[in-house]
């Protein structure tokens, strides 16, 4: 049955709802006043806002939901039985600039289930982003979700159209990765981070008469992994991120909690995970990101190496730490700033600006941003200090989420 573009687009769009490595961060602005169509400031994503803080869109579909892969996870895997759909390269050209040309958007992320071949599906992403950039001058934003058994020319080429690249490590274990996914290799997956990070760093060089490359993924990479399909800790996953940061160079990586699909494997858990360990996980992806901490100081707080589902990684870790409390606001260095709660990178820059001044006292703090709701316990000031508040039994109970009657049906 010959289906019609909406149908396609119904399907498709509903199918890529499950890849969440998509971000707004980091790349120039491309201008279409001189020519051309479309313009994003910054990297784009449904919903989400740009550097210069605006919020912007993107269409995000899969090109296929077709795959000649079983990984047990997904729900496009070969032995599934959901209704199959699969734009044209032309198709998925006309509607991002119809979408764009209705102010619908301001880019594309676009994905795709293997068909035939990586090779013969990454050659028609790649034709897609082409045909978007050379022949209809769309100056947008574009992702393309990369396929790492593709040949390094296909990612090659992908890089020089698409503002951001990324690469799904799939599972934080290299052995669930081979159990759940036979067809996909964690090697293959790793090598084709490698390559990439190598061919941004190529274009940021300068040749011997000075000329630049041609610029490769300016918004960098990003990857994804699944939370709770398989056995791995909050510290495992936590680990697995912080080596992808350092070793390739990542922009972000996405966490997704693993949802029960139709006609799951047995190796497949029956629920799912908490949505709020996949917060969690992010929370504590930015700590290690932004406010200095290690991986062991964050999930070590707890013995099992998962994170406390009730309290944020950094309050968790500070209830953990009590020695090192109270700080005083006005003597501690930048990198103790950060490590109290309800301190963000904004207020302990704010901070260390006012103290210039003169002391900080807690009325300021509270003008700065500073949550003093979660901060008063571990901070002294010329006009508070916490007493006994900071070493109290009952303090973690002050934190704490009041008990819910759980339903009987």
């Amino acid at each position: 049955m010959k289906r019609s573009l909406q149908d396609k687009l119904a399907i498709l769009a509903d199918a890529a709802k499950y890849d969440a490595s998509c971000a707004s961060s980091g790349t120039t602005r491309r201008d279409s006043r001189a020519g051309g169509i479309g313009s994003a400031g910054g990297s784009g994503i449904c919903h989400a806002y740009t550097p210069d803080g605006r919020c912007v869109s993107l269409l995000k579909i899969l090109m296929t939901n077709f795959c000649i892969y079983d990984c047990a996870y997904c729900i496009n895997r070969v032995s599934s039985g959901v209704e199959r759909a699969r734009f044209s390269p032309e198709e998925v050209v006309s509607l991002t600039l119809e979408f764009y040309r209705r102010n619908y958007i301001e880019g594309l992320f676009l994905s795709s289930g293997i068909i035939r071949s990586p090779d013969d599906t990454m050659a028609d992403m790649v034709r897609i982003a082409r045909m978007l950039r050379i022949d209809h001058g769309f100056k947008g934003y574009i992702h393309l979700k990369t396929i790492p058994e593709a040949s390094a020319e296909l990612i090659e080429q992908a890089g020089l159209f698409a503002d951001r690249l990324s690469v799904n490590i799939e599972l934080p274990q290299d052995a669930s990765t081979r159990k759940l996914a036979p067809q996909k290799k964690p090697e293959t997956i790793r090598a084709a981070m490698a390559g990439v990070r190598l061919s941004r760093e190529a274009s940021r060089e300068r040749s011997h008469t000075g000329k630049r490359a041609a610029r490769f993924a300016p918004a960098g990479q990003s990857t994804q992994m699944i939370v709770g399909a398989d056995a791995a800790s909050d510290r495992d996953i936590l680990t697995t991120s912080a080596r992808l940061y350092s070793g390739y160079d990542l922009k972000r990586v996405y966490y997704s909690a693993f949802s029960p699909i139709p006609d799951a494997s047995t190796a497949l858990p029956l629920i799912k995970p908490p949505l709020m360990r996949e917060h969690r996980l992010y929370q504590a992806d930015w700590l290690m990101r932004f406010y200095g901490f290690e991986v062991d100081e964050i999930a070590g707080v707890a013995p099992s190496g998962n994170l406390d589902l009730t309290l944020d990684p950094k309050l968790a870790w500070a209830l953990g730490n009590r020695a090192q409390f109270p700080v005083d606001v006005n003597k501690a260095p930048r990198d103790m700033l950060l490590r109290i709660p309800g301190f963000g990178t904004r207020t302990v820059t704010r901070i260390l600006a006012a103290r210039r001044s003169g002391p900080v006292r807690y009325g300021d703090l509270l003008r700065i941003g500073a949550l003093m709701g979660k901060a008063a316990p571990f901070v002294v000031l010329p006009d508070w200090r916490p007493g006994a508040l900071t070493d109290s039994q009952a303090l973690r109970d002050k934190f704490a989420p009041p008990p819910e009657q759980l339903s009987l049906f």
